[in-house]
């Protein structure tokens, strides 16, 4: 096993809550040079992405606080990171969702730790030429840096719940753009949930309350009516 790791070593961050495989994880990847770090849950894994990130993350279905699903949906909210998906379940069903929500690649447990690890060197190989995604956003008053998941009213920083960081990213990344309701429901709650409408109202209240924007004079998040949101704000645009 390499004792020293190269600075410019892929990281990668396993989220699983089987301590023996985590460790096994850990020891298998380490040797094979890569950076490494563990989570036990979904909402761990996702405070070690938001604040440290990641070249590719190895994200188990089955957690104890929120399922790998929810992560997922979570994650590709503000990023696009390699996803390795992990489940005991090998329906097809249940592969198909996993990919359709953003994962890269899928494996079935048990596995095989070589082929896990083969796996691994082709999702690095396929976007390792592909930098994460760097949206910042700065009109003097608002702050959003995507990258670091970090979100700032006139230099202060805000703790925004998980759902209202996704949907602020979501309108950002999709700057101009209309988002309808049917988008943002399945984005952020996936797609049982598309009947759900009132969800939205909720969210985008919160959020707005957050930030300080008014519905009736918005001056970041536009509501068009009947049909969903748009992020309307400049940077540098300032008062």
């Amino acid at each position: 096993m390499p004792t020293d790791i190269p600075a410019n070593a892929a990281r990668i961050v396993v989220i699983d809550d089987e301590p023996q495989l985590r460790r096994l994880l850990d020891i298998s990847l380490r040797a094979q040079g890569y950076k490494v770090a563990l989570a036990a849950s979904g909402n761990e894994g996702l405070q070690l992405l938001a604040t440290q990130g990641a070249d590719l993350v190895v994200l188990d279905i089955g957690l104890p606080d929120i399922d790998g699903h929810e992560v997922l949906r979570d994650l590709r909210g503000w990023s696009h990171v390699p996803v390795l998906m992990l489940s005991v379940r090998a329906d097809e069903v249940e592969k198909v969702a996993a990919l359709d929500a953003g994962a890269n690649d899928y494996v079935t447990k048990p596995f095989g730790t070589q082929e896990l690890m083969a796996r691994i060197r082709v999702l690095l190989r396929q976007h390792g030429n592909s930098a994460e995604e760097n949206v910042v956003f700065d009109d003097g008053r608002l702050y959003i840096d995507l990258a670091q998941r970090e979100v700032r009213i006139d230099g202060e920083r805000l703790a925004l719940g998980r759902k209202e960081y996704s949907l602020l990213a979501l309108l950002l990344k999709n700057s101009g753009r209309v988002l309808t309701q049917p988008q943002i429901l399945r984005e952020l709650w996936g797609s049982p949930h598309l009947q759900d409408t009132h969800y939205v109202r909720v969210l985008v209240g919160k959020l707005r309350q957050k930030i300080g924007d008014d519905a009736t004079e918005p001056r970041w998040i536009a509501t068009e009516p009947g049909i969903g949101l748009r992020f309307i704000g400049k940077p540098g645009s300032g008062f």
